[in-house]
């Protein structure tokens, strides 16, 4: 059986190698990227199940990497993470395709229950949010 792709986009270096460690523990592929470009690259190469996107890159900010990952394949899951109490534009994300969010320093423990129902289909994968504001 194929491995889950997750995707690890963070400019810190610190929290991309935490994440790639704990999903590689969960027996997925990982994949990291430091800025907006490179995740698209690898997106468009790999076709990653799932993105942990953090907001703040510099660059290209977050929300238009979603945008991007979104037009090359709606059907990549994506996690937002942020370091800011930034609700406008999570708020912002989550209608954009988002699935969740977690801000940091977030437990890593919840971060990896929430991928692996995400990516394991432990619960239905609709947006969450959507269902709160229709």
């Amino acid at each position: 059986m194929e491995k889950n792709k997750v995707l690890i986009v963070d400019d810190q270096n610190g929290i991309r190698v935490l994440l790639a460690e704990v999903f590689n523990n969960e027996n997925y592929e990982t994949f990291q990227a430091a800025n907006g470009k490179a995740a698209l690259e690898i997106v468009k190469r790999d076709s990653p199940d799932l993105v942990l996107l953090d907001m703040k890159i510099p660059g290209m900010d977050g929300f238009e990497i979603l945008s991007h990952i979104k037009a090359i394949d709606p059907q990549i899951k994506v996690i937002m993470m942020t370091a800011y109490g930034e609700l406008d534009l999570l708020d912002k994300a989550m209608k954009a395709g988002a699935l969740s969010s977690f801000t940091k320093p977030f437990d890593i423990d919840d971060l990896r229950k929430e991928v692996n129902q995400q990516l394991r289909g432990d619960f239905s994968t609709e947006n969450k949010y959507a269902k709160q504001s229709s």
